[in-house]
């Protein structure tokens, strides 16, 4: 059983295509196929069905994949480890971000990553979490922060934590904003955010479940806190809870008791690049700056 045979393993399974996974791992369909029939023969059982140009996990092997995931990210973490000390992990690093950089405990994760991967030329870009979905995904960035669901099957992503969002209000609607419903509050001025935001796609699924559209009168990205505007009395607004409590503790806001809305901050990455030594290397010191237990995927 050989290592190569593993990570090709893995790779068709996740991307549930020969001619995917031979691009993914810059080999040939027959060397693919070769692979997993090797495997398949020294392990005495069938792992993939094969129907109509299709090929999908059995039964053992979707019991076999995670240990043999663990077994991968085992020896990728020692492959880095000592590329590490030879201080042969070179290239260059673009990372997606979104949100405060204290949030995404930007300043710990890149000063991890210029320690323990001293020769990686990083560069930071700020976007919309949409926007860093699609740059990942046509590999214009290596990976990224991003705030919402990831559902694009070749992006692989590393949860970091839950975030909650309050609806916020100017004071001026201190007194009656209690007694209204969420037609009321659908109807108020709202603070809108570009299409590509995390915030946009929380507040068209938050009133979404209500039948109900916000009444946006204005536009305002949301890479710079809208608490300002909402303090102004422009309208009302998303808001993360951390921050809304903090505004309202102040005096500057009020928040509609009604309502909140989950998400998920995490670090996305391309699943076909889940064994390269950066990747690898990137995840271990989010690992260490989030004190996260093992990669999930």
């Amino acid at each position: 059983m050989e290592i190569y045979q593993l990570r090709t393993f893995v790779t068709v399974a996740k991307l549930g295509h020969i001619t995917k996974a031979a691009d993914a791992l810059h080999v040939t369909q027959p060397a693919v196929t070769g692979h997993i029939k090797a495997l398949e023969q020294e392990l005495g059982i069938a792992l993939f069905e094969r129907s109509h140009g299709r090929i999908s996990l059995t039964k053992a092997g979707e019991i076999l994949l995670p240990e043999v995931e663990k077994t991968l990210y085992a020896f990728n973490t020692t492959l880095v480890r000592a590329k590490e000390i030879k201080g042969e992990i070179t290239g260059r690093v673009i990372v997606g971000t979104v949100s405060d950089p204290d949030f995404l405990r930007l300043g710990s994760f890149l000063n991890g990553l210029m320690t323990t991967l001293p020769l990686l030329d990083i560069k930071t870009k700020s976007a919309h979490a949409m926007a860093i979905l699609e740059s990942v995904a046509t590999r214009k960035m290596t990976a990224g922060f991003h705030i919402g669901t990831v559902t694009n099957p070749d992006l692989a992503s590393l949860p970091l934590r839950s975030i909650r969002y309050r609806v916020v209000a100017p004071t001026s609607f201190a007194e009656r904003l209690p007694g209204c419903g969420w037609g009321d509050v659908a109807a108020m001025p709202w603070i809108g955010a570009p299409e590509k935001s995390h915030v946009h796609q929380l507040l068209l699924s938050l009133f979404g479940q209500h039948g109900l559209l916000p009444n946006i009168v204005m536009e305002t990205d949301e890479l710079i806190s809208p608490h300002s505007l909402v303090r102004a009395g422009l309208g009302f607004s998303l808001l993360r809870e951390d921050l809304a409590h903090a505004a309202a503790a102040r005096g500057d806001i009020v928040i509609w008791s009604h309502a909140s809305i989950g998400t998920q901050l995490s670090f996305v990455y391309r699943a076909d690049m889940d064994i390269e030594p950066m990747i690898v290397g990137m995840l271990a010191v989010l690992q260490n700056t989030w004190n996260l237990g093992e990669c999930a995927s």
